[in-house]
């Protein structure tokens, strides 16, 4: 079994969906030549033609209305935002029309598309590069948004966001592309939309967490296990809509205790849809009130200020000694 990056194990995927499905296309913006800004693409066009993977101007509007388009008319495009941060550009296509149009049309057209964006803190990027703006596509109905904080789950993740019958938007951290390695295997898998995965067992609080927070909070309950002995149940959500809320009630039950962590802003995100569910499903087996672990709400800042802006493991250890003292 291969030992691949993020970036690598992405590839693969696409690569194998590109092989078995011919209705299944892949564009944007400098994928095809030269793989993509990141290499995600790459060799691609080369083993699959011009045909099925393809550049486009530089127009995330046009990107995703042609995605519509193309869906509507039975293939399974793979559209590329080249960064998150300019997601803005393609909105009215993405949740103005594809997502509506199973409603739209009472079930007899859907949208099978992948939108693929990288974002993220921690690589010091320009503005609007960096941009955690999953909350704004988590109130969107009929989208489903995947977030995967391992190369084995981006490939399981991805397979089934491709072979999904409604928009899915895929998300991929920038800092956890080439950060670390893990064994993936070679064939196609799948890891269901929607179900979240326990990577940290433990008895004294539970923390939710997605992304490259997932690997943050790992770090920050390794250190509060070996100081203090105090033992964090981490929860990574790898799909944020819809949220497996089923996972993290059985959790709650066994550590009474919560956080969230998440690297976008505060208010109304995803950190605040986990937290009310919680409430809605488990508060009587609460012993202190569920605590969000974010950035301030303000613009992401510039990569000069980024490690002050960014929760570390200390912010998170600091957030989960609030919980646990009260």
């Amino acid at each position: 079994m291969a030992q691949l990056t993020m970036i690598q194990a992405i590839t693969q995927a696409m690569d194998i969906a590109l092989g078995a499905d011919e209705r299944v296309l892949v564009f944007g913006e400098d994928v095809g030549k030269n793989g993509g800004v990141f290499r995600a693409t790459e060799g691609l066009q080369k083993k699959y033609g011009v045909d099925r993977v393809f550049d486009t101007p530089l127009a995330e509007s046009g990107i995703a209305g042609l995605a519509t388009g193309l869906s509507m008319q039975g293939f399974r495009p793979i559209a590329e935002i080249q960064f998150f941060g300019f997601m803005f550009e393609a909105m009215d296509q993405i949740a103005g029309q594809a997502t509506r149009m199973r409603y739209r049309t009472n079930g007899r057209v859907s949208c099978p598309i992948v939108y693929r964006a990288p974002y993220g803190g921690g690589v010091k990027t320009p503005e609007l590069h960096s941009d955690s703006l999953e909350g704004l596509l988590a109130q969107t109905p009929g989208l489903k948004v995947v977030v995967p904080s391992s190369p084995y789950d981006a490939k399981g993740l991805l397979l089934s966001a491709i072979e999904d019958e409604d928009p899915v938007f895929f998300l991929e951290h920038m800092k956890l592309y080439r950060s670390f390695r893990e064994e993936v295997p070679e064939e196609a898998y799948r890891i269901p939309l929607g179900q979240a995965k326990v990577v940290r067992e433990g008895k004294d609080i539970t923390v939710v967490a997605y992304g490259a927070m997932v690997q943050t909070a790992k770090k920050a309950a390794d250190e509060w296990a070996k100081t203090k002995g105090i033992e964090a149940e981490i929860i990574d959500l790898r799909t944020i809509k819809p949220i497996d809320i089923e996972t993290i009630v059985r959790s709650v039950k066994k550590t009474h205790r919560a956080a969230v962590v998440q690297e976008a802003p505060r208010s109304a995100g995803v950190a605040a849809e986990v937290v009310a569910q919680i409430n809605e499903n488990a508060i009587f087996h609460l012993e202190a009130p569920v605590r969000r672990i974010t950035p301030p709400d303000t613009i992401y800042p510039f990569g000069l200020i980024e490690d002050e802006w960014l929760p570390d493991a200390k912010q998170v250890l600091q957030g989960l000694d609030a919980v646990m003292s009260l």
